[in-house]
């Protein structure tokens, strides 16, 4: 299966705080903008629930279980210089790119209907759930996370 993922952007809002009491402000707010990439391999299991993945002419339903590995990519910018002599940034995420990996559960449940000869029509949802939690400090939340959930459409075509 080939799928192709956009890059997932979002901003996070942050605060510096003052390392001594004489430091005016005290504190401010800053944002970090961030950009996501990841890539995917699996390895599992296709149950049909009803049909067969060689059916004709009725639609079929099925259940996907397997495991994962989920490689990212982020690459975060903060929206102003922070002085780290006079301020303390949070410890994650960190200003820069770097990349991570987290171990999958991946379960899927899908819906096909062949649509003539061997094409196959279908629209499933995913979920990619993080076995391992690997700290990195370019992503904000580092317990189970990202957690994935998708929606896939398309045609599949079977060789025989």
């Amino acid at each position: 299966m080939f799928s192709y993922y956009t890059i997932g952007k979002f901003s996070n809002q942050l605060v510096a705080k003052a390392k001594s009491i004489g430091i005016n402000p005290q504190q401010f707010n800053f944002f970090s903008n961030a950009q996501m990439r990841l890539r995917h391999l699996s390895i599992g299991w296709k149950r049909y629930l009803k049909g067969a993945y060689n059916s004709d002419g009725t639609w079929n339903l099925y259940g996907f279980a397997g495991f994962g590995l989920m490689m990212g990519k982020m690459i975060n910018t903060y929206d102003r210089l922070i002085d780290t002599s006079m301020y303390n940034t949070p410890s994650n995420p960190i200003n820069g790119s770097g990349s991570f990996t987290r171990l999958t559960l991946d379960l899927a449940g899908g819906w096909e209907i062949p649509v003539g000869g061997d094409f196959y029509l279908y629209i499933e949802g995913r979920a990619w759930v993080p076995a391992s939690d690997y700290p990195s400090e370019y992503l904000l939340v580092n317990d189970h996370a990202p957690l994935i959930a998708t929606l896939h459409f398309g045609l599949r075509i079977l060789f025989d």
